[in-house]
């Protein structure tokens, strides 16, 4: 299945250089080496020992030790960037408060979406029987859903504001969440896998543009890219922390079990922690994400100041 993706990239690569003209800066930047090194590094180990957490368990020394030093790794990396004069990251844009909590919101609902497709895959497949062909066909309504939720937002952000927007489209995804976990060993296609993946997708699109759309309209305009960048490290970030999460809380309700009845309760139990990390991410925009008005002043504010 993974093989698709060789002739894919294939073409996007030979249309990037058809087509994709370059643009430089007018002004050179210093590369802070120091920095890229660190972070590059520090995620990378992080993100392993995230990995682990499953394979090895939270208290053993595999997961513990690449959790540390990432951590570690980060922390030094943050260290220098408050340091150097030209950093890679600058700390001042945690400052603005739309794209703090724009990141928060990133990670905290990539820690309890990213895990559907994992699920829905092996729902698909170790439950219901599909093959690895048809489970992937399975979920193309769902991949379909992410695409007209992310043309959807756009449309209404200028009407009820972009923050609404946001908090709408993950309690959407969150009530797909509840949906799924409501799934049994004998569902069939479209109540078990399409109906409810296409609800959870679509939220989800609907969510992920107005946010990214707060985080980098919070920034200045030669921060943007940066912020974007950001954003998206968040949410993978997020997402790998929290597909080892639910998948600990899936196996534990399963225990040693390979029955339908028993893979399809922990299953369950994995969608329905996600909706509630979801419903945390909601509760997080409402109190921290500040509204277009007073962004505005306090970006203001933070201006006037620096």
């Amino acid at each position: 299945m993974l093989l698709i993706n060789v002739p894919i990239g294939a073409i996007v690569l030979v249309g990037a250089v058809r087509w994709i003209t370059e643009s430089r800066a007018a002004a050179r930047r210093r590369l802070d080496l120091p920095g890229a090194v660190l972070v590059t590094a520090g995620a990378a180990i992080l993100a392993y020992g995230i990995v682990q957490i499953e394979a090895e368990g939270w208290t053993a020394a595999a997961t513990l030790v690449p959790l540390a030093a990432g951590l570690a790794l980060l922390a030094l990396f943050l260290l220098v960037e408050a340091r150097t004069k030209t950093p890679l990251m600058p700390l001042k844009l945690f400052r603005v408060r739309s794209v703090a909590a724009a990141n928060a919101a990133m990670f905290v609902c990539g820690m309890g979406s990213f895990g559907m497709w994992y699920f829905m895959t092996l729902y698909a497949q170790n439950v219901l029987g599909y093959t690895p062909l048809g489970a992937g066909l399975a979920l193309i309504p769902s991949s379909l859903s992410v695409v007209a939720g992310s043309k959807f937002a756009p449309r209404i952000m200028p009407v009820i504001g972009a923050r609404n927007v946001a908090v709408i489209g993950v309690l959407i995804t969150a009530a797909g969440f509840g949906w799924q976990s409501n799934m049994t060993a004998h569902g069939g296609y479209v109540t078990s896998i399409m109906l409810p993946g296409m609800v959870m997708m679509a939220g989800a699109g609907l969510a992920m543009t107005p946010l990214a759309s707060l985080a980098t309209s919070g920034a200045d305009p030669g921060d943007a890219g940066l912020v974007s960048g950001l954003v998206n490290t968040s949410r993978t970030l997020g997402g790998a922390l929290g597909l080892s999460v639910l998948s600990t809380v899936a196996a534990s309700r399963t225990g040693t079990s390979t029955g339908a009845e028993a893979l399809t309760a922990g299953y369950a139990l994995a969608f329905r922690w996600g909706g509630f990390i979801l419903l945390g991410g909601v509760l997080l925009l409402l109190l921290w994400m500040p509204r277009s008005g007073a962004e505005s002043r306090y970006r203001s504010r933070f201006r006037t100041k620096a």
